[in-house]
């Protein structure tokens, strides 16, 4: 398995605090390290394959001191000329794993830099339990229990278990769900089955 830590982003959420040439991944907001250096902390040692991030152009120099500095070695820093967003930013990921395999298309742990993770060792068990659905040939995506009917999310929609395996937590995906109004946001919560999109993805390259 490979971990791919997209680091992209414009800077205009937090602004004046982030910006074009120093977007918010790159700053320590939630915690001592920046947000980028935690999110290399928390998939320390989960991947056989290496970390690679993927960032703009102008931020490769950023990405590869804020590494050095705690001494994650990174497989590769991807550089996008154009931010285009997500799936293509998988999809560069996708053909670097693929040209630099020693053997069967790799695992693919796809997240952001921007992710607040405040308990980690769950979140490897869910990595963990992911795995084996990949390697089963499946496109896995990660689903956050909302806590508030928050519209700023997007929502996934819970579908049946895997194999009538409640155990492990894994379900099939009903539907995804743009952000919703206050309302929408309301009766998801209320429902039970919808948890907040991650923008997580674990499958094969």
């Amino acid at each position: 398995m490979k971990t791919i830590i997209m680091a992209g982003g414009s800077g205009s959420r937090l602004w004046p605090s982030s910006r074009s040439l120093y977007p918010k991944q790159f700053l320590a907001i939630a915690e001592q390290d920046t947000m980028l250096q935690a999110t290399l902390a928390r998939v320390a040692g989960l991947s056989e394959e290496g970390s690679s991030v993927i960032c703009n152009e102008e931020h490769r120099f950023i990405v590869a001191q804020q590494a050095q500095e705690m001494g994650a070695n990174l497989d590769s820093i991807i550089l996008e000329p154009v931010g285009r967003n997500t799936a293509p930013a998988i999809a560069l990921a996708a053909f670097d794993a693929l040209e630099s395999a020693k053997g069967a298309a790799p695992l693919l742990l796809i997240m952001a830099a921007d992710h607040v993770v405040n308990d980690v060792p769950p979140f490897h068990s869910a990595v963990a339990k992911a795995r084996v659905q990949a390697q089963a040939g499946k496109l896995v995506t990660f689903g956050i229990v909302p806590e508030t009917p928050h519209t700023g999310y997007g929502y996934i929609q819970r579908g049946v278990a895997i194999d009538g395996n409640t155990e492990d937590g894994a379900y099939t995906v009903s539907r995804f769900v743009e952000k919703p109004n206050a309302d929408t946001a309301q009766s998801y919560l209320d429902e039970g089955d919808y948890y907040w999109n991650s923008g997580m993805f674990l499958f094969a390259a």
